[in-house]
């Protein structure tokens, strides 16, 4: 049987289905594998995701879309095709999309990561004939140690800060890496107060039924003093703009698998880079890989060439790099 996906100048395509999966181009049929914006986008007539991402996908893309939701494990058939969504460990409501016809199955994975992160569902590994794989870290440095330690780190730099009288700013994507943070810091050093997008974010999570700590949502008539000795969640662009002043005295850290390079610290110029990333690090995306036991491996975003050769010579797969529009981690997005 012929594949049951095709690479299009829209996105990933479904020629049996009928529908594509977070297409980047306006379509009659999207699947949508997780809430960031390089995933879900604007324009399309229908869209079909997991019921966790549908509140920040109205809040984002507008009330008015069209979406259907689904829970994870629950297939449906459309035009003929078998579909269902899996977890991907990658933020709340990721999935990986697992299409079957006619005895052939592809699995197009989205964003994930293997480590469980305590706020979302963890990954699922779903054996498939055809894998498609992000590879945002696919080189061999990235290996991310366990998540424990990067928040002893987080939590020993705020816990200084505050004995200090500074406030500690750590910035981080509004979606997923935000709330990651304030589900695992200990809030018994101080308050979590958020930036704006983070806390619309927030407030999209909670209506799923999310349990998050408390956070203040920063405005203009906070007073300044309220800030010193807690922590801020902002967003990357937020660093170096005249909305800081209103923190000060304070500490910055950067919250990214990109922070395992000292260069990439040094460009942004903050104090702290703790390497914490939703995405998976090299070893999570070959076990990924090992898990599905795929025998066609697609692979797209990041290091694609790198890690495509890698499954040739050294796994013997049918490996095959993709050009896409899709983002993975960016210090300079706010997805």
């Amino acid at each position: 049987m012929d594949s049951l996906l095709k690479f299009t100048n829209k996105g990933i395509y479904c020629p049996q289905g009928n529908f594509y999966i977070d297409p980047w181009r306006p379509v009659k049929k999207a699947l949508i594998t997780h809430g960031h914006a390089d995933h879900s986008r604007s324009g399309h007539q229908y869209y079909l995701a997991h019921h966790q991402s549908e509140a920040i996908m109205r809040q984002r893309l507008g009330d008015g879309i069209k979406i259907e939701t689904v829970n994870y494990n629950k297939p449906i058939s459309i035009n003929g095709v078998k579909v269902s969504f899996h977890p991907a460990g990658h933020i709340p409501g990721s999935a990986q999309i697992r299409l079957e016809c006619k005895g052939k199955v592809s699995v197009a994975s989205g964003d994930y990561k293997l480590e469980d992160d305590g706020l979302s569902t963890p990954f699922e590994p779903v054996k498939c004939h055809e894998f498609v794989t992000e590879t945002t870290f696919g080189l061999p440095i990235y290996q991310w140690k366990p998540q424990n330690e990067t928040f002893q780190e987080i939590n020993s730099w705020w816990r200084q800060n505050n004995e200090n009288g500074k406030t500690s700013v750590i910035f981080a994507y509004a979606l997923g890496k935000a709330q990651r943070i304030m589900k695992n810091v200990d809030t018994e050093i101080g308050q979590i107060y958020t930036h704006g997008a983070v806390e619309n974010a927030t407030e999209a999570l909670r209506k799923t039924g999310l349990e998050l700590p408390e956070t203040i949502k920063i405005t203009n008539d906070i007073p300044t003093k309220d800030y010193k000795g807690n922590l801020v969640i902002a967003t990357p662009a937020s660093i170096g703009t005249p909305w800081m002043k209103k923190l000060a005295p304070y500490s910055t850290g950067i919250a990214s698998g990109w922070m395992m390079l000292r260069g990439t610290r040094r460009r942004k110029a903050a104090d702290r880079g703790f390497v914490l990333s939703d995405h998976a690090d090299w070893t999570g995306l070959l076990e990924a890989v090992k898990l599905s036991e795929a025998e066609t491996v697609y692979s797209t975003h990041g290091y694609s060439n790198v890690f495509t050769k890698y499954l040739k010579e050294e796994k013997g797969l049918n490996a095959i790099s993709l050009d896409s529009q899709f983002e993975g981690e960016s210090l300079d997005s706010e997805l």
